[in-house]
């Protein structure tokens, strides 16, 4: 097997694949050559090989079965001690023509018979002759197995020659007889050694391989001949066919392979070439069409296009430059442009040839007319087979519209910036994104003090205090307006504005128009106009703070007495009695202490910036006010406050002014019900809650109402149902303007019971920071 796969090794099958002349056919019949071959000395390697193991397999076993027969027919001669029998017995046996000897050793590997009478009383050396199978270990083994009793060698004449070894046992009988009795722990006495010829055996496995190669040579010469008519008749002529038909259909020249359809993959590729060939023809015929259309298309294209020489020259244009321009035959292209008699200047087809890359241009010329036209120049390197620039090709574009146009946007442009200087309010271009500013106007400039370059590319958030950048940055883009905005200007005094946003696309980037209007004096205006309020507020309270007042003050006139008239009589006061009246004066004077700052601190100007409030504490705070005046006119007051109301963005002053206006209201409107009807119920009912991220306040009162027809116009500024000389007007008007600037909405109705119902409405605010119910003094008071 080994010769085989170097045969294999040494055949030059690579050169084979690899020579430029080697045919398909060639190469198919040296692979399924080499794997015919290989796939028989496989066959045939494996059959000698198991024929060989089988015969050896079947001769060890004959040779144990001798050995055995041999040693059951010397065993009653050894039994007996029958030296004369057991000579006889193994010379009889001995003559079977393979048998060439048959021997008996003792422990001691004496020959105590042999078939061979010089051998006897011989001693050998018991590891290197039959008995080493026993004493290849230390310790004698005492059983074989018939591979270990087996052994094959050849003699010093090189004959094969196979040996059986068989232990002889010690038996009860040889332990017991008197005549020869050995040892009992002995086991093996000796050993019975059979020595037969392995010639034959060895001739028919020889025969049996040269039979087994033979046929497999035969085998391989036959079928490598049936290949090669096969390959013959189904590739080599096919294949020789298909490669003429292929090369005649590359010249263009029609074919029939139809007399190779049915022959398998052959077929196939017959079938493939003739469809090849009618696709070949229809592409043909496609090209053509495309020539055609691309001619046409060259002719139609609505751009004048040419194709110049080195030179310049004209080698070939379409109809639209033709018809453009009417150039003479052999004309150069700066002859036929613009009429000139030498190269343009900045040439783009120069540049073209030089660098054999595109180039672009605007060109322009007077038309005949005077009118000036102007084209856009695309010019493209055109290359012949070795890379080198032969010609270049020139695109033109008019584009005079375009620029006329281009002229009327520039003109545009001009105007509505100079509207957008000249607007008298501030305006800013923001990026939508940023809040950076793009641009800004000539107004912004004046009213904030800046200049546009400087402004360019800052934030718009830097016109606000650094506190309040986070809540703009997401009202601006949320909100369209934002109302009463605090901004300053570059030397850091402030003013207030209203914020005016549209969001638009300018330049393929999304902005947002921003303008301020500022409303700083408009607001001066109105907090004069809400202090007046204020003032009027605290003349009807006037009543309600003296009432307030008198009762610390009559506490105090009477603890000041009694200590005047011990005093004048001479008597002395206990320390328990001075203390307790000091105490109750100490109270007094703190309340009304209170009752003057809280009035002093609603009547004071407020802040314009919002900042979280508790709309219970201010509620609360505004009542505390009336609660005198109200419990004298046997008012009673409901509350109904909701204690997990979340805070409110409003002016905690102001807040309290909306409260302190309708609470006036509603006691007016009992007080004038009860006139006509002194058993109506007096009651004002105060109730807050919460609504998703709302917050409601609701003042209820059971008075006179509100008409239906004047409903609508109870928030009108001026407007009231009172006596003369008992309002203004304005209380409700402020109110409503207060509420709509905490971002919040008041609405009026008539109560089902009867009486007025105001329901206010504010927006919750999740914003960290300390919660204001009132001012300090305020709420020290409400606590009260």
């Amino acid at each position: 097997m080994a010769d085989l796969f170097g045969f294999l090794h040494e055949v030059p099958v690579v050169s084979i694949f690899r020579h430029p002349r080697a045919t398909l056919a060639l190469r198919i019949f040296a692979i399924t050559g080499i794997t015919l071959f290989a796939c028989l000395g496989i066959h045939a390697w494996l059959s000698i090989r198991y024929q060989h193991t089988h015969a050896l397999k079947e001769l060890s076993a004959g040779a144990d079965r001798m050995g055995h027969t041999i040693l059951l027919g010397t065993r009653y001669a050894m039994m007996g001690n029958a030296r004369h029998e057991l000579d006889q017995i193994i010379s009889d046996v001995a003559r079977h023509p393979d048998i060439v000897s048959i021997r008996i050793y003792n422990k001691a590997g004496e020959i105590k018979f042999s078939n061979h009478p010089e051998e006897i009383d011989t001693k050998t050396d018991i590891r290197n002759t039959a008995c080493h199978a026993c004493h290849v270990t230390d310790v004698p083994k005492t059983s074989l197995t018939m591979d270990e009793r087996i052994r094959r060698f050849d003699n010093a004449a090189g004959a094969p020659r196979l040996g059986s070894l068989m232990p002889i046992m010690n038996e009860p009988g040889c332990a017991d007889d008197v005549c020869h009795a050995h040892e009992p722990d002995k086991k093996v006495l000796g050993a019975l050694d059979v020595v037969l010829r392995a010639d034959s055996s060895e001739q028919e496995i020889l025969g049996f391989q040269n039979r087994i190669l033979l046929l497999t040579a035969s085998l391989f010469l036959l079928a490598s001949g049936l290949i090669y008519m096969l390959l013959r008749r189904f590739i080599t002529a096919p294949v020789s066919m298909l490669i003429d038909s292929a090369k005649r259909i590359g010249k263009g020249e029609s074919v029939d392979l139809d007399r190779l359809w049915g022959l398998g993959e052959m077929g196939e590729l017959a079938m493939a070439l003739s469809r090849m060939q009618q696709e070949i023809a229809e592409k043909r015929e496609a090209l053509e069409r495309q020539r055609k259309e691309y001619q046409h298309l060259f002719e139609q294209v609505p751009c004048s296009i040419t194709v110049q020489d080195r030179d310049y020259k004209l080698i070939q244009y379409n109809r639209e430059f033709a018809d453009r321009f009417n150039p003479a035959s052999g004309i150069h292209c700066y002859e036929a442009y613009k009429g000139r008699t030498d190269k343009c200047p900045n040439c783009p087809v120069e540049k073209t040839f030089a660098t054999g890359v595109a180039h672009c241009s605007e060109e322009s010329r007077v038309n005949p007319d005077g009118t000036r036209a102007y084209w856009l120049v695309h010019t493209s390197p055109v290359f012949d087979d070795r890379g080198e620039v032969v010609a270049a090709m020139e695109m033109s574009v008019d584009i005079s519209a375009r620029r006329e146009i281009e002229e009327r946007l520039r003109r545009s442009e001009q105007k509505y910036h100079a509207i957008f200087d000249n607007i008298p309010n501030s305006v800013f271009v923001l990026d939508a994104q940023s809040l950076e500013i793009i641009d800004c106007n000539s107004t912004a400039e004046e009213v904030y003090g800046v200049e546009r370059a400087q402004v360019r590319g800052a934030s718009f958030l830097s016109v606000f205090s650094p506190e309040e950048h986070d809540r703009y940055a997401s009202q601006l883009r949320a909100f369209t307006v934002l109302n009463r905005a605090r901004n300053f200007r570059s030397d850091g005094s402030p003013f207030y504005v209203d914020i005016m946003l549209s969001p638009a696309e300018y330049h393929e980037r999304q902005i947002l128009l921003v303008t301020t209007n500022d409303i700083t004096e408009r607001l001066d205006t109105e907090r004069k106009l809400i202090q007046a309020s204020k003032m009027a507020t605290l003349g009807e309270m006037a009543t309600g703070v003296a009432h307030e007042l008198n009762q610390p003050l009559t506490v105090i006139k009477t603890a000041s007495s009694f200590i005047m008239r011990k005093i004048r009589r001479e008597e002395s006061i206990s320390p328990d009695v001075l203390q307790t009246m000091a105490s109750e004066v100490d109270a007094h004077v703190d309340r009304a202490s209170q009752i003057i700052n809280h009035m002093r601190e609603f009547g004071r100007q407020s802040d314009l910036s919002l900042e979280r409030v508790d709309v219970n504490g201010v509620l609360q705070a505004a009542s505390a006010f009336f609660l005198r005046q109200l419990t004298l006119r046997e008012i009673e007051v409901v509350w109904a406050l909701d204690e997990a109301l979340p805070p409110i963005l409003a002016m905690p002053n102001r807040l309290e002014q909306v409260f302190m206006n309708l609470l006036i209201n509603a006691r007016d409107a009992i007080e004038e019900r009860c006139k006509n009807a002194p058993e109506a119920p007096r009651r004002i009912s105060l109730t807050t809650r919460t609504r998703g991220r709302e917050v409601f306040v609701i003042i209820e009162d059971s008075g006179t109402g509100i008409p239906k027809s004047l409903q609508h116009k109870v928030f009108e500024p001026f407007f009231t149902t009172k006596k003369v000389g008992k309002g203004t007007g304005l209380g409700l008007s402020i109110s409503y303007g207060l509420v709509h600037d905490f971002g919040g909405s008041i609405v009026a109705e008539n109560a089902p019971e009867g009486g007025a119902r105001f329901t206010l409405r504010f927006p919750s605010t999740s914003m960290a920071g300390p919660v204001s119910p009132v001012s300090g003094e305020s709420r020290e008071r409400s606590e009260v």
